[in-house]
């Protein structure tokens, strides 16, 4: 056989991923005030940098109606997909300027990495609810817990401001007690201590009686407590010990016990009839983070600078602050823009409540305004809506899934498989205990097409041990009764 040596030219396109495109990435994931953290680093490191003295004209930054034509027109430099290697963009801040050096956790971690109460309770509710409109009503009721974390307003009152039924609502207030810490979303110091106490399995008849009299508990009446308790003064003694070790204020553990902090990153409002109707939405002027660049200041120090090094110091300094006014600019207009897609998408949602809540995707609005999902998925973490129905995280407008062996196309929401994934896990056999395989055989005979690695996933998302772990727990559990 013959041997020839050929050289062949193949033509490729690759995505070169410059430091300041994980940089301008990672910027969209940030909310307006953990941005404004990071900018303030920025501006101690960088000479041309500073705040501007004055607020932009606040209609730079706003859509009016419904018609998306009249949204700024972005070009998707953030978009892994179409992003343009040679673009001014990848450019810009180039040449041995090391702070655009990190990755992307180098300025995320310097936020707080404490838990608020409202992110500790999204992630259970995420869990238990998986149809949208229940999880929807369930996050809607965190904004109306105290500092205490109990209900401050009647069902009643919520269902006919958020439009929905009274019997739905109390159903989701209801779950909602089962969640950690034990305790919340009850409606007084009685029925927080209650729940408490059934969890601990403590709470039966006497119990239920000195929680009805807690008024005399506080006024020592023991002979009055043993007698509508039926015990003897050591029981009651007992029982005394047990309420006190109860807490009866279950969101005080949490740094950020007000959960009405969240802050909206766009501000959504109905116009009036005679200018056309529609919705109004523009960016939250007041934690839109801005930065100015001085151009005066750097042509006076170059221009005293003889040091060619120190002049090539300064004009990568420049073209940083340059590439990072542009790079917000860019987040704002990409943020106010997906967040008008999404309004245009739930309309109904926002003018007749949460029964009208359509099932809605990242594809829907990354194919509906020409982005990457990626990219969508990024503008909508950590950011706030505020609309005429409440404050909505971005992201709760959305169902993540995978699809569905029916063949009917429809996915299935990551949320109702978790919560399948527990279900089964929960009523399993303490003999026969579930391995990620056979969970991903029982889901498959539902319907759902998932791999045994999505399972196990699921399951360490839910912070459920492991077969192995879980047949050893209940082996355990079983020798100790």
């Amino acid at each position: 056989m013959a041997l020839e040596q050929k050289l062949d030219l193949k033509g490729s396109q690759q995505l070169i991923m410059t430091p300041q495109l994980r940089e301008a990435i990672g910027l969209l994931q940030l909310s307006n005030i953990e941005l404004s953290t990071y900018l303030e680093k920025e501006m101690e490191q960088n000479p041309f940098l500073e705040k501007p003295e004055s607020d932009q004209d606040e209609s730079q930054y706003e859509n009016e109606g419904s018609d998306r034509s009249e949204t700024p027109e972005v070009a998707d430099n953030f978009d892994e997909e179409g992003f343009d290697a040679g673009s001014s963009m990848a450019s810009m801040g180039s040449g041995g300027n090391s702070k655009f050096e990190s990755s992307d956790s180098d300025y995320t971690e310097r936020l707080s990495e404490e838990k608020d109460l409202r992110s500790h309770l999204t992630e259970q509710i995420m869990v238990m609810f998986p149809d949208q409109r229940d999880r929807m009503l369930a996050v809607m009721l965190i904004d109306h817990l105290d500092a205490n974390g109990y209900m401050r307003d009647a069902i009643k009152d919520i269902s006919k401001q958020l439009q929905c039924s009274e019997e739905r609502l109390d159903r989701i207030a209801t779950r909602l007690k089962g969640c950690d810490p034990v305790g919340i979303f009850a409606g007084d110091l009685e029925e927080c201590l209650a729940l408490q106490l059934a969890d601990q399995e403590l709470l039966n008849k006497p119990m239920t009686v000195l929680l009805e009299n807690l008024p005399r508990l506080a006024d020592a009446d023991m002979a009055y407590l043993r007698k509508v308790c039926g015990v003897e003064q050591e029981q009651l003694t007992a029982m005394i010990s047990a309420l006190r070790a109860c807490d009866p204020k279950p969101a005080a553990k949490f740094d950020h016990v007000i959960v009405q902090t969240a802050i909206p990153d766009v501000l959504m409002k109905p116009l009036p009839k005679h200018v056309g109707g529609g919705w109004k939405v523009e960016l939250n002027q007041e934690t839109l983070p801005k930065v100015l660049v001085n151009k005066e200041y750097h042509a006076v120090i170059t221009g005293q600078c003889g040091d060619k090094k120190d002049i090539k110091y300064f004009n990568d300094q420049l073209n940083s602050a340059d590439w990072l006014a542009r790079a917000l600019d860019q987040r704002a207009q990409t943020i106010l823009k997906v967040a008008t897609a999404i309004i245009d998408q739930q309309d109904a949602f926002f003018l007749f409540g949460v029964e009208y809540l359509k099932p809605l995707t990242l594809r829907d609005i990354a194919e509906d305004i020409e982005m990457h999902e990626s990219t969508v998925s990024r503008v909508t973490m950590n950011k706030f809506i505020g609309t005429p129905l409440g404050l909505f995280e971005l992201k709760f407008f959305f169902t993540s899934g995978v699809s569905s062996s029916s063949g009917s196309g429809d996915g299935v929401s990551a949320t109702a498989i978790k919560s399948k994934i527990k279900a089964l896990i929960d009523n399993e056999d303490p003999k026969k205990i579930l391995s990620d395989d056979r969970l991903a055989e029982l889901l498959q005979e539902q319907g759902i097409d998932i791999a045994r690695r999505t399972v196990a996933k699921y399951r360490e998302a839910l912070k459920i041990p492991s077969s192995p772990q879980r047949r050893r727990q209940k082996k355990n559990a079983l020798l100790n009764k």
